[in-house]
């Protein structure tokens, strides 16, 4: 459905996106996941025809953007960040306007009734759009991007400033929609990215800092397996004097609390102990076992979308 290739965008001497290069299939769901001025909302705009690249392609269906905009944009459903809305218009009213810019009469107010119907505002379709909670005002916007049933639906933010009661209603009904169209979606909060995206797309000044699904990504980054063991009654230096074998596996820390227990994490790289064929968690609760240390809790730490975003995106990150 979507091909970019070796995209970039410049404005004067900023590279605002440089070379970058992903697909979406159909009835995909991709985040974008970056930080404010990453380039996200710049890749979307050439995607839907408002920008041109300054170099490399971007295709919907096979079509380059730059050579077929309006077709293009017949394609694609936009929210922009900022809804494009008419405060002093009905919702029904700005449905029906919407629908006259994009459709032939005949079809005009089926297609009202069906994205009303979508996005649950049935209820609100006489109110003013000016007197709509912002959660609702999201989903005018929706209904505008999905009214003339685009195979292809570009999102920017759509989750921005929103509660979190109507967060979760706007996921839901995003989610929804992506079981039977192409979504691009983009956004900075990591949580979005795992609730609603099945591959993700991280963008880091202008540049791909990671993309495939978030086990993919996770497992790319781990390189092994982090476990962590609560025990009591046993202090830190009785601990690491009784890690014999376990001392040779790469990273091991332990930790005091205040309540009496300690927590040890093993980082065990591969996910298995040197050429030994037994699962690290398996051997580690042997170890603890065996020295009769008495445990309250074992699990495997998962690397989290967000853990991925704060390490591929810091600052502080030294030069790829």
């Amino acid at each position: 459905m979507i091909e970019v290739r070796n995209l970039t965008k410049s404005y004067g001497k900023v590279e605002a996106v440089q070379n970058v290069s992903f697909s979406v299939g159909k009835d995909q769901v991709l985040g974008f996941l970056g930080p404010n001025g990453a380039g996200k909302t710049t890749i979307m705009k050439i995607l839907t025809g408002f920008h041109f690249p300054s170099s490399g392609t971007a295709l919907i269906d096979g079509i380059p953007v730059d050579e077929d905009p309006v077709g293009i944009k017949k394609r694609i459903g936009y929210l922009p960040e900022t809804v494009p809305l008419y405060d002093d218009l009905t919702v029904d009213e700005y449905l029906a306007f919407i629908a006259e810019a994009r459709l032939p009469p005949s079809l005009r107010q089926a297609a009202v009734n069906a994205s009303l119907e979508t996005c649950g505002l049935g209820a609100y379709r006489s109110r003013r759009i000016e007197t709509l909670s912002k959660g609702y005002r999201q989903r005018t916007g929706l209904a505008q991007a999905i009214l003339h049933d685009p195979p292809i639906l570009i999102l920017d933010e759509p989750t921005n400033g929103l509660d979190p009661n109507q967060i979760i209603e706007i996921r839901s009904l995003i989610k929804e929609l992506g079981r039977r169209k192409t979504v691009i979606l983009s956004t900075h909060i990591m949580q979005e990215v795992e609730a609603i995206c099945s591959q993700v797309l991280i963008i880091h000044e202008g540049k791909i800092a990671a993309q495939g699904t978030p086990e993919e990504i996770a497992g790319t980054m781990k390189g092994g397996d982090t476990w962590e063991l609560i025990l009591k009654g046993a202090d830190v230096i009785s601990i690491k004097s009784k890690l014999g074998l376990l001392r040779e596996i790469g990273s091991v820390s332990a930790a005091a609390h205040e309540d009496g227990t300690t927590s040890v994490s093993f980082f065990v790289p591969g996910g298995k102990f040197s050429d030994r064929d037994i699962p690290a968690g398996e051997m580690i609760f042997d170890w603890a076992v065996a020295e009769e240390l008495k445990i309250l809790g074992m699990n495997r730490k998962k690397l989290s979308v967000e853990d991925i975003f704060v390490s591929l995106t810091s600052e502080e990150r030294g030069p790829q």
